[in-house]
């Protein structure tokens, strides 16, 4: 237990002035990529606050991204609202207490650490990214993954047991990464496999990074 007495969560609308960012902070943010997601689609993961500093413990990213959607005069995202002189009001959760400096960062670290550390199932990942770029192209471009990423996944699957393909409901067959692929070659089972990016079931040439 990190808390001797529990105390509720809530969610608090505060003016992002009154939002100050952690002392210390090492976490670093692409801010057109956040500030275009929190365009399209509002903010939904909202920032959260440290009771004991009055400071922002998680969401840093968001803070500066709203803050530079304001100065720009932009259309005040979906889940803010308006205070009564025209100012951005801010969700954020509240009720969190640390005991100390060291939890606040250690947590703030566990905080943006933790959600990638599970990594992404393949050929789930490629299926839901052939949708979105045969469905909804504006969608599969605003997830902006770089080409050696695509390279990487797509090298990883059996383009065959993917959705569409010839052996779809086998088990995938992963490629993982031996001596050989470490040194730029193919794995023993790929050899004859040509590098692939497009996917597999539908053709589609995967333009990453656009």
């Amino acid at each position: 237990m990190t808390e001797t007495i529990a105390a509720p969560r809530y969610v608090a609308y505060v003016p992002l002035t009154d939002l100050p960012p952690a002392t210390r902070n090492p976490k670093r943010h692409e801010l057109e990529l956040i500030t275009a997601s929190i365009d399209m689609h509002g903010l939904v993961e909202i920032p959260v606050v440290d009771e004991r500093t009055q400071r922002t413990l998680h969401g840093h990213g968001r803070r500066e991204s709203l803050i530079e959607m304001q100065a720009r005069g932009m259309t005040m995202p979906g889940g803010l609202v308006l205070d009564e002189d025209g100012g951005w009001l801010v969700p954020v959760l509240r009720g969190w207490s640390s005991r100390s400096e060291a939890e606040a960062e250690a947590l703030a670290i566990k905080l943006n650490r933790l959600p990638g550390e599970g990594g992404w199932d393949p050929r789930e990942f490629a299926a839901v990214l052939e949708d979105l770029a045969t469905n909804a192209a504006e969608l599969f471009d605003s997830l902006a993954i770089p080409a050696d990423e695509m390279d990487t996944l797509f090298g990883r699957v059996d383009p065959e047991t993917l959705p569409g393909g010839n052996r779809e409901d086998e088990k995938p067959l992963l490629h993982l990464p031996d001596e050989g692929e470490r040194d730029g070659g193919l794995s023993p089972d790929d050899e004859g496999r040509d590098a692939h990016t497009a996917c597999p079931a539908c053709g589609h040439q995967f333009s990453t990074g656009r």
